[in-house]
């Protein structure tokens, strides 16, 4: 992991594409401003790792519980 020191106003360069400010700093909270390509993803930890979690489920669901969700899917 790299660490790096940074002061408000002040950012880092991720490749030629990402760049990241940090925009305020209130008590232990820092606030960062990440400019990036819209088609880049860009979430929360806590919010990338239920994706995560909910692709793994999807991936592992029987074939059984795909068709009914197929044709619940259909029905509507």
């Amino acid at each position: 992991m790299l660490v790096l020191t940074r002061k408000l106003g002040e950012s880092i360069a991720i490749d030629d594409h990402i760049k990241i400010v940090v925009v305020q700093i209130k008590g232990k909270q820092v606030r960062l401003g990440i400019k990036a390509p819209k088609e880049t993803k860009i979430h929360r930890e806590e919010v990338y790792q239920a994706i995560q979690d909910q692709n793994k489920e999807a991936s592992s669901a029987s074939p059984a519980s795909l068709d009914s969700l197929s044709k619940d899917l259909n029905d509507k």
